[in-house]
């Protein structure tokens, strides 16, 4: 769980428990139920992180979008809803080289206009070969602060935490022309376990070895 669910809860349960002794159990029970959700929310599930050369989902969810971004780029939109896991994970590993954090609005985060209005905070992760992702972290209608524990400089490895967006939001992730876009619209999707993108040289190589290895194969027949 994360550290924050620990004080939610404990604050909720803490005051179910003066209210049940002031008036009782039934007036207190809103308020235990709150505590519990908090325990729930903040949950934070050890998950199998996939190797190799791709790009994992930074956020629990389900992808609403996969559109261009610009000339040259794909941007893949994921929406958080209050039951879904909202820590946040590094999606390539490499080193952040940027973060910008920029106020805005609160609308219903499953829309598209969220990405463009709303509160959000943006990170570049850049790969050794200079391969770079962005991801953004974007508030929702009910979500309003985001967690980010990295700063610029910091190296991370691909789902590793990163952060997290409380109660309902939606995450952003960019790729340039190098990735093969993996998802669609209505996919559900599991922080760094599942897999977005992959990079395209990697998958024309792979291409080339399963044809050389059939080939090879029957030449043996």
């Amino acid at each position: 769980m994360v550290r924050d669910g620990i004080y939610y809860g404990l604050a909720f349960t803490a005051a179910g428990a003066l209210v049940m002794w002031l008036a009782g159990p039934w007036p207190a029970l809103p308020l235990f139920l709150i505590g519990a959700f908090c325990a729930y929310f903040f949950r934070d599930p050890e998950r199998p992180i996939p190797v190799g050369p791709v790009a994992l989902s930074p956020a629990d969810g389900r992808v609403v979008c996969v559109v261009p971004e610009g000339e040259r780029h794909t941007r893949i939109s994921i929406f958080l809803n209050v039951f879904d896991v909202h820590v946040n994970r590094a999606p390539i590993s490499g080193v952040i080289t940027d973060i910008e954090y920029r106020k805005g609005k609160f609308l219903v985060a499953s829309c598209e206009i969220a990405s463009a209005e709303n509160e959000q905070n943006t990170l570049t992760i850049r790969a050794e070969d200079g391969t770079k992702v962005i991801f953004k972290q974007i508030a929702g209608l009910i979500a309003r602060r985001i967690v980010c524990t990295k700063k610029v400089g910091d190296a991370v490895q691909a789902g590793e935490r990163i952060g997290l967006i409380k109660f309902g939001s939606r995450v952003d992730v960019i790729f340039g022309p190098e990735w093969f876009v993996e998802v669609s619209p209505g996919t559900r999707v599991s922080a760094g376990t599942s897999v977005l993108a992959r990079r395209l040289g990697e998958i024309e190589l792979s291409r080339e070895l399963t044809a050389a290895m059939q080939e090879a194969a029957l030449s043996r027949a």
